[in-house]
């Protein structure tokens, strides 16, 4: 029998609309699928959406792709930009969670409903079930891995750096978020422990 638990998310973004830019704060509530009878794989794919939530999109900027020139230039500024196939309204933030989130989880925990709304849609929440179309991000995307990744463009060419942000990590292992236990991976080893004799003594 499958397990079903709910949880609550905030977050605080940018948001890049036709050149203008504004800060928004996105509240959500998720309903889940647990399909792993592990607890450890629970917990590791829950602390992978709360990352992805709280030091991926955390403080980033949504944008259409398609804003090629001004993801330049937040890329110039070392802001991190998450891209997305449509103009970032509410209702296309909570598609491309489901789809991420599920993606990062990989099959752990199911997302099955979302609810969001946030500061800037003045108080109407939308919904998104599983079963429902995901539109645009039935396309292949960074949505679809199961990384950190938030942006389907390469690196652009570096121009004059503005500010220097810190970098997140790049991989589920480098934050000890992976399926397998690294204790338990780690191979048998035998110490040993050596006797070096030093000797103090020096010709004359």
């Amino acid at each position: 029998m499958t397990a079903r638990v709910s949880k609550s998310f905030s977050f605080q973004t940018g948001v890049h609309f036709h050149n203008t830019f504004s800060i928004n704060t996105y509240h959500t509530a998720i309903d889940f699928d647990i399909e792993t009878e592990s607890i450890r794989e629970q917990n590791i794919a829950l602390e992978r959406i709360k990352y992805f939530l709280d030091f991926c999109l955390e403080n980033s900027i949504f944008i259409d792709e398609s804003e090629t020139e001004s993801i330049q230039k937040y890329h110039d500024a070392d802001i991190k930009v998450c891209t997305l196939p449509k103009e970032p309204y509410d209702q296309i933030i909570g598609i491309m969670l489901m789809t991420k989130l599920n993606s990062i989880s990989e099959g752990r925990l199911v997302a099955t409903d979302i609810t969001i709304t946030s500061k800037m849609s003045d108080g109407v929440a939308y919904h998104h079930s599983i079963e429902e179309n995901t539109g645009p991000f039935k396309n292949n995307g960074w949505w679809h891995e199961n990384s950190l990744r938030m942006s389907n463009l390469v690196k652009p060419n570096k121009s004059k750096k503005v500010v220097k942000l810190k970098k997140s990590p790049y991989s589920w292992e480098e934050l000890y978020l992976t399926w397998t236990d690294p204790i338990e991976a780690t191979p048998n080893t035998v110490s040993e422990v050596v006797f070096a004799n030093f000797d103090t003594k020096t010709d004359k």
